[in-house]
């Protein structure tokens, strides 16, 4: 038996998101910045899409909110706003005068005090708060006065500051133009908020009146959109800041994985050859008969299935023809360094965001699918840095250290590998640029080229050494260029023609596809 619940409609079911759904668009924020709390704040006030369904961002709620203001500021001006004021004070102060006529000395000291009255009306009436009135009718007109003095100055403040803004046709009275003056204080508390991104110190109520419905349901959606993030285990508060956590990182990596696999085709398999075949990896998700000399991974329910066909009964005879095995892969054991370009020039055309998705969908595929593989990754730029999973989301390129040491880079490389050896192990390098730095005797230089777009000879001629220790020792070096410059395309083929490794020129938004199935092509042969 069904059963179903309903629940009154209040516009807040327009949109349903999930915690890892809206993970997922912090991420495409997040690699086009090496700041986490800048990818939040873009997906706070760009908002994000989601087959079909918009969630408006603080910028667009900003935009409707201003509008809200210009649509004041051309319908009314204030010029009159406190006419009806002064005609009361004015009232008040005929019936005193009238008042002290005849009273002597005393009436004439007054006379003169009421003459002296400052012209703006909130300096007038705050003077004559202590005054002490002849006439009763004036006394209490003026005590009504009193009772609005907060709202003179501040009307009179609020003339001051934003007058010239009002230029519509109509003119508002006292009271309307107070109304419009605290309504226009709540537009600008919400422009401040909205502005500085202060989300949980929104008036909702204040949006629905002044902005509508719409405006309040999706700022709701913002502020749960948000509160999911915080407690989705994938972003880590540290004091002020925060830091993806483990759970963040591993999501990410698994998001660009699934990215990349999305644009490859099935046939477009890369063309290396297993170097020395592994043990055999059992796939139960695919099966086939048996075939003499086959391994026997006998997929035992399938083959009481194929006898049962055949014929009901016990005993259940079976015949080779039952036999029902299991699909292998014969894996190699591999260990892979991922050589990456952090130089300045990575920062063009995406190179960088598309080199670093690559890292996180490769160290996502061999921790799910090959968790016995080393991967480790290296940046580098006027020298080399080992890279750690959980900073790579938030690494950029160096703009302080422009030049590019890929002889560092294969050094460590090298280092890395000869910790985690393996009878199978490459390097994955991805630049968009020739060396332009390297180490001698400890010491570090770096060599402008000779001239633009130029090579820089001894930093090549370095690198070029590095890779032949690499080769002797049976690495692979394989170059993904980011760049067809002839000089890069140069130097890339000398480091082929020493390694016999492969290079290829791709674009940034190939590289994963590229990179990730000649990675796998290498990685396994089918048998």
């Amino acid at each position: 038996m069904f059963r179903n619940r309903y629940t009154r409609w209040d516009g807040s079911q327009r949109i349903q998101l999930t915690p890892s759904q809206v993970f997922e668009k912090l991420s495409e924020y997040l690699s086009f910045t090496d700041d986490l709390q800048q990818a939040m704040d873009w997906l706070l006030r760009q908002g994000l899409e989601w087959e079909g369904a918009r969630v408006v961002g603080l910028d667009d709620l900003l935009e409707q909110l201003r509008e809200e203001m210009r649509k004041r500021y051309r319908e009314y001006n204030l010029d009159h706003a406190l006419d009806e004021i002064r005609q009361k004070l004015g009232e008040v102060l005929d019936l005193e005068r009238s008042a002290l006529e005849g009273k002597g000395e005393e009436g004439r000291r007054k006379q003169e005090l009421l003459a002296r009255l400052p012209t703006r009306l909130s300096q007038a009436i705050e003077q004559l708060r202590h005054y002490s009135f002849e006439d009763d009718d004036a006394r209490r007109a003026f005590e009504n006065l009193l009772e609005e003095l907060r709202d003179i100055r501040d009307l009179e403040e609020f003339r001051r500051r934003y007058g010239d803004l009002f230029h519509g046709q109509q003119s508002l009275d006292y009271e309307q133009a107070v109304e419009l003056m605290r309504e226009m204080e709540r537009l600008k508390k919400l422009e401040e908020d909205l502005f500085s991104g202060n989300l949980s110190g929104i008036d909702l109520e204040a949006m629905r009146e002044m902005l509508g419905e719409r405006a309040w349901q999706d700022a709701q959606t913002l502020q749960r959109i948000m509160k999911m993030v915080a407690e989705s285990g994938y972003v880590l508060q540290q004091g002020a800041k925060q830091k993806l956590s483990p759970k963040g990182v591993r999501k990410i990596g698994q998001l660009a994985l699934r990215d990349i696999y999305q644009n490859l085709l099935r046939d477009r398999l890369g063309s290396h050859p297993a170097d020395r075949r592994g043990p055999s990896q059992i796939r139960p998700d695919q099966t086939r008969p048996y075939r003499y000399g086959d391994p026997l991974h006998l997929d035992l329910v399938a083959t009481l299935k194929k006898a049962l066909a055949r014929r009901l009964g016990t005993p259940l005879p079976l015949e080779p023809g039952d036999f029902e095995i299991f699909e292998t892969d014969a894996s190699t054991t591999t260990s892979t360094v991922l050589l990456l370009d952090m130089s300045w020039s990575m920062s063009w055309e995406g190179r960088f965001a598309a080199a670093k998705k690559v890292a996180l969908a490769l160290e996502s595929l061999l921790r799910s699918r090959y968790p016995r593989d080393y991967f480790g990754m290296v940046g580098f730029f006027t020298r080399a840095v080992e890279l750690k999973l959980q900073d790579l989301p938030e690494a950029s390129w160096n703009m302080g250290d422009p030049f590019t040491n890929l002889q560092d880079g294969l050094r460590l490389a090298g280092d890395l590998l000869a910790k985690h050896p393996s009878r199978n192990q490459h390097i994955i390098v991805i630049t968009d640029g020739q060396p332009t730095a390297y180490f001698s005797r400890g010491r570090l230089y770096c060599e402008w080229p000779l001239s633009f777009g130029g090579i820089s000879t001894r930093a090549a001629a370095e690198t070029l050494k590095e890779v032949e220790r690499a080769t002797r020792r049976g690495i692979v070096i394989n170059t993904f260029m980011l760049d067809d410059s002839p000089p890069l395309r140069a130097f890339v083929e000398r480091m082929t023609r020493i390694n016999k490794g492969r290079a290829l020129y791709t674009r940034p938004d190939h590289l994963g596809e590229y990179l990730l199935v000649d990675y796998l092509g290498r990685r396994r042969k089918k048998v």
